[in-house]
């Protein structure tokens, strides 16, 4: 560690691989699934790069290590019980991907028609309004001008369109 706060970068490189067990076994004491435990071991060794300056090579390197791998483990655990408070997994939820080749879920490719055909059940200015604002993602002011409606008017189209749309999912539901 003394080499690596000097700036011998292959000695750091060579502290992190060997500290990498030990944090590991660290993390291990306090966190029982996997990518707890490895979530605990990245977080330390980035603790540790970032307060690498603080170490004071009189003292236990090993000790000083320890205390860092334990706090990051129980920040990891803290987080963990945080997001299982208001999250739950769902084991049957497909991942998707940004990209639409990704992507071929035959249920999605109907819903999107599902979509266009209400879509196109909509008077022209609503249909206008939903697509510049939502598909589009126009501000309002970009969408007005686009359409040629006020913004007033485009506001009252896309909330009559949203509420039409609702009715027409409620109906298509029913049967």
């Amino acid at each position: 560690m003394r080499a690596a706060q000097e700036g011998d970068r292959r000695a750091y490189e060579r502290l992190l691989r060997e500290i990498m067990p030990f944090v590991r076994s660290l993390s291990r004491r306090r966190c029982h699934n996997p990518s707890d435990v490895e979530e605990a071991v990245q977080d330390t060794l980035l603790t540790v790069h970032r307060v690498r300056h603080t170490y004071d090579p009189d003292r236990p390197f090993a000790a000083w290590l320890a205390a860092i791998g334990a706090r990051r483990a129980i920040d990891v655990m803290r987080r963990r019980q945080r997001v299982s408070k208001y999250e739950t997994a769902d084991p049957d939820l497909v991942e998707t991907f940004s990209d639409a080749a990704a992507n071929n879920d035959l249920k999605a490719m109907h819903s999107a028609e599902a979509v266009t055909n209400l879509l196109r059940q909509l008077p022209a200015r609503q249909r206008e309004a939903i697509e510049k604002l939502k598909l589009q993602e126009m501000r309002l002011a970009q969408a007005a001008q686009a359409s040629g409606q006020s913004v007033g008017a485009l506001k009252v189209n896309a909330h009559r369109a949203l509420k039409a749309l609702r009715a027409l999912m409620q109906v298509r539901g029913k049967s």
